[in-house]
């Protein structure tokens, strides 16, 4: 099994401006931990090599720009799906692109003309975020080798779920049963977990997480807020459709109108 902190980052520069262009590699060649370097001068060209169409190594971060003509840094996003883009850095001249861009999951934005200590802050954010990835990959690597020793016959779907979660707090590094998680909450681009009364910060994505989890157990309430049923202890009205979820730890989440149906359904029964 290859080391993850061997393994150089593949780095994709996006940007209509040679200069812009340039400036973001010269930088990037300075880094030990950046391998291969490739460009793109629009967003067509982007999104061609990030689906992979001519080149043999798969981008694990992305230099975006936000502003090109024909097709711009979000319609990049926008073309090759939220869930399959690299960790995405924007790189704009307008500072209002920065809440655009964290909405669209970027991991930060560069603000033109940005200082090399700026740089090198947001790669040191995206270093961060590749080692989390690789120590949540090979926690589940374990997870499918014990699963694979004791099953017989194909995986199943529920299988594919994850079992645990690989967390980084306080300077130590946690291994989190699924089915202990109370509920989950988006933070900005994060999560917070919230387990038998502690609230610990995952780096994912609420609709990314939610997909890994299994549906039998996990429901989505809220845009913000996925639930464990198993973790519900009484539902109450408020009004418009509305409900809040009490916890059996006492918290409690808003079940919004528009994932009502969802808990519905799971629940097999409509809520009054």
């Amino acid at each position: 099994m290859v080391d993850p902190s061997l393994e150089q980052i593949c780095v994709l520069v996006v940007d209509d401006e040679a200069p812009a262009r340039q400036r973001l590699i010269d930088l990037l060649r300075r880094d030990a931990k950046v391998g291969t370097i490739l460009e793109a001068t629009d967003g067509p060209a982007a999104v061609e090599i990030i689906q992979n169409r001519h080149h043999d190594r798969h981008p694990d971060l992305v230099f975006l720009d936000a502003r090109m003509p024909e097709l711009d840094g979000l319609g990049v996003i926008e073309a090759v799906g939220v869930a399959a883009m690299p960790l995405t850095v924007f790189v704009t001249a307008y500072d209002q692109h920065a809440i655009r861009a964290f909405e669209a999951n970027a991991l930060d934005y560069l603000l033109k003309s940005y200082s090399d200590e700026r740089f090198e802050g947001a790669m040191a954010r995206v270093k961060t975020r590749l080692d989390e990835r690789s120590l949540r990959e090979f926690g589940q690597r374990i997870i499918k080798m014990a699963s694979t020793a004791t099953a017989a016959g194909a995986l199943s779907s529920a299988d594919r779920r994850w079992d645990g979660l690989v967390v980084k707090s306080g300077g130590s590094t946690r291994f989190i049963r699924v089915v202990d998680i109370d509920w989950i909450e988006a933070a900005g681009v994060d999560v917070n977990l919230h387990v038998g009364g502690r609230e610990l910060l995952y780096r994912a994505a609420l609709n990314n997480l939610g997909d890994k989890l299994d549906p039998r157990r996990f429901v989505r309430v809220h845009r913000s807020a996925i639930v464990n049923l198993e973790s519900i202890l009484q539902l109450e009205p408020i009004s418009h459709g509305e409900f809040d979820a009490v916890l059996k730890n006492g918290s409690r989440t808003r079940v919004s109108r528009t994932y009502r149906t969802q808990l519905e359904k799971r629940l097999g029964q409509p809520l009054y």
